[in-house]
């Protein structure tokens, strides 16, 4: 059933209708959806959508829905790890089915190789981090819009996800005024910690025995010890970005860091996590934040001194059963307010 009802009364001026089903608001003049902040009613769908990124890779695009029509958002998962970050196979968990249940149209992205992204990587993958920038994001994001036209999106993304479409936003100018908000969870460029934790899980694991694991099978075998490979070229590359003080691509030479002094990035709200030893440090958020570039920005610390039902990590701010009424109703406030 839809009421259609004119507002004279600005900001919300114009002509719109009530879906008193999805429990939504349409503004039929500016032809985008304004989200209440409920829940809407319906059964949650779930498709996979394969995109090809040239004639040999096709890309995994899980999409996420109740309402269709809703706003769009594209997901992006970080670094050894596969858009399953965001999702349950049944649905019942994540950050995507819980956006899809307040009425956004959620599209949760495989990188090239990884998940259920068409082949799987190997030894032959020639790609990497560079290509994740230039040529994986912009075909997920011309894929939504082949289905949703230039509806405005939002972009959630986990850890290394954020410091990709961030790098993509800061390169080219195409999708900057398509995308309206952000919300990153642990995302740092450096890691810069010192600690136990960082010595072991990026000076050894990551670095020392990658750096051997790849050498002896042509890519990261890190779905031994970690949730998914890497390719070669990927792991080199962020491998020497965590690293670097300059933002600058260690392949073709793109300085991001420059870049970010001109280019104003779309608000965006950062997570921490206060048990976060060195993959999304705290410090190290905050240090992105600041080299990002002048931009609407908010910093949220998760833990129990902060308020939150627990101390989260790297991880478990996105996976927690809890985090569903502790931190997640703020990334719905956030959306809902840019």
């Amino acid at each position: 059933m839809r009421l259609v009802f004119k507002s004279i009364y600005p900001p919300f001026s114009g002509k719109y209708f009530l879906d008193t089903q999805g429990h939504n608001f349409y503004n039929l003049d500016m032809k985008e959806q304004r989200p209440l902040t409920e829940q809407i009613n319906g059964d949650l769908k779930m498709e996979s959508l394969m995109v090809p990124v040239n004639s040999t890779d096709n890309l995994h695009l899980k999409h996420i829905y109740i309402n269709p029509d809703g706003p769009p958002i594209f997901m992006l998962h970080g670094s050894v790890e596969n858009g399953r970050m965001f999702y349950s196979n049944t649905g019942s968990g994540g950050l995507g089915p819980y956006l899809a249940k307040y009425g956004y149209d959620v599209y949760v992205g495989d990188l090239r190789g990884r998940g259920e992204s068409k082949p799987h990587v190997s030894r032959n993958s020639k790609y990497g981090q560079t290509e994740a920038i230039t040529e994986d994001i912009p075909a997920f994001i011309e894929k939504i819009i082949s289905l949703r036209g230039n509806t405005p999106q939002r972009w959630v993304c986990h850890s290394w996800g954020g410091v990709l479409t961030s790098s993509h936003l800061l390169r080219f100018p195409k999708y900057r005024d398509l995308v309206k908000s952000m919300v990153y969870f642990g995302s740092k460029r450096r890691v810069s910690a010192i600690n136990p934790t960082r010595i072991f899980q990026i000076d050894i694991v990551y670095t020392f025995l990658g750096s051997l694991l790849v050498r002896k099978h042509g890519y990261f075998p890190s779905s031994r010890f970690m949730s998914e490979d890497e390719p070669a070229l990927t792991r080199k590359g962020t491998s020497i970005w965590i690293r670097m003080k300059d933002w600058v691509d260690p392949f073709d030479g793109f300085n991001y860091g420059k870049a970010a002094q001109d280019v104003v990035l779309p608000p965006t709200l950062y997570f921490a996590a206060l048990n976060d030893q060195c993959l999304g440090h705290r410090k190290d958020v905050l240090l992105t934040i600041n080299e990002s570039g002048k931009h609407v920005s908010k910093y949220v610390l998760l833990g129990k001194k902060c308020g939150n039902l627990h101390d989260y990590n790297h991880v478990t701010m996105l996976t927690h059963k809890d985090a569903v009424k502790d931190h997640f109703p703020m990334v719905i406030d956030w959306l809902a307010k840019y």
